[in-house]
């Protein structure tokens, strides 16, 4: 079978080939970790702890790999807090195309930093235009918090594919944003431990983040119920219903609103769920 990626890592000097749609997107996720210089990790700003792969973060800190942490949709949050740990980060909105500049300058200084130290190493023998001669930054994170979307923000053009839903990318890409530093995006992954459980509250959890696409939960009215829970009031101020903390009610009476009604008249409370949880995923509702 032909290889479909070919690149490396300056520091490991390894070359790792990565078949297309033949490996399992976390396993492919430990790869990207394990090739690139850089990871940058790409969280939700209204969800941080949510959408954080620890997993991935303690496999990166192992390799002694530099993390930066990307917090996307900051536009869709009123105050910007991080946690202590945080000692690289970046606020940017790929939606209002805000704090692109500052990570692409931060990408460059970092890799300034690994060119260093990888001379060092190499004693200055560089290899003109050569795929070992570039610094490799890998982008993870969990499905739908940005990934491609900031891709196409950093090199400048519409290159990687996008969708409000979660899940879209398919393949790793390899793209350039300089002539010394290449790209890489991987499908968005929720770690394998909790992808896998049938525990509802972290389901819900990963739809809320945007982690699972809201055509795809199975128990919509749960997640609605957990946002309330999580969110007092926001719900009801941007559909203008006074639910008082009651999801049933706002879901009915939304469902009424809306003429999404089964045989007999009855609210179709899926279909009400679904597109409340659509608006949430697609940032139309602000905390």
């Amino acid at each position: 079978m032909r290889v479909q990626y070919l690149f490396s890592s300056r520091r490991t000097r390894r070359i790792a080939k990565i078949r297309k749609q033949r490996q399992k997107y976390p396993d492919i996720s430990h790869k990207i970790v394990t090739v690139s210089d850089i990871i940058l990790e790409v969280l939700d700003a209204r969800f941080i702890k949510e959408t954080r792969n620890i997993e991935l973060e303690t496999e990166i800190k192992k390799q002694k790999k530099k993390l930066i942490y990307v917090l996307n949709k900051s536009d869709l949050v009123k105050t910007k807090k991080v946690p202590k740990n945080f000692t690289s980060y970046v606020f940017i909105s790929c939606e209002l195309r805000k704090g692109i500049k500052e990570l692409r300058d931060l990408i460059k200084m970092e890799a300034k930093k690994v060119e260093k130290k990888v001379n060092k190493i190499i004693k200055g023998d560089k290899i003109k235009d050569s795929e070992d001669n570039k610094i490799v930054v890998g982008i993870i994170g969990y499905p739908n918090t940005g990934k491609s979307s900031l891709i196409n923000l950093l090199v400048g053009k519409n290159v990687a594919g996008t969708a409000a839903e979660a899940g879209f990318t398919k393949n790793i890409q390899k793209l350039r944003l300089t002539n010394d530093i290449v790209l890489l995006d991987s499908p968005g992954v929720i770690p394998e431990k909790e992808y896998s459980g049938v525990n509802r509250e972290k389901i819900a959890v990963h739809a809320i983040a945007g982690g699972r696409s809201y055509s795809q939960v199975k128990d919509p009215d749960q997640v609605i119920a957990n946002i309330i829970i999580e969110y007092p009031d926001v719900l009801e101020k941007y559909y203008n219903i006074d639910a008082k903390g009651n999801s049933e009610f706002l879901v009915n009476e939304l469902g009424k609103q809306k003429g999404y009604l089964k045989k007999g008249g009855e609210v179709d409370d899926d279909k009400v769920s679904r597109l409340i949880l659509k608006e949430w995923q697609e940032g139309k509702i602000k905390i």
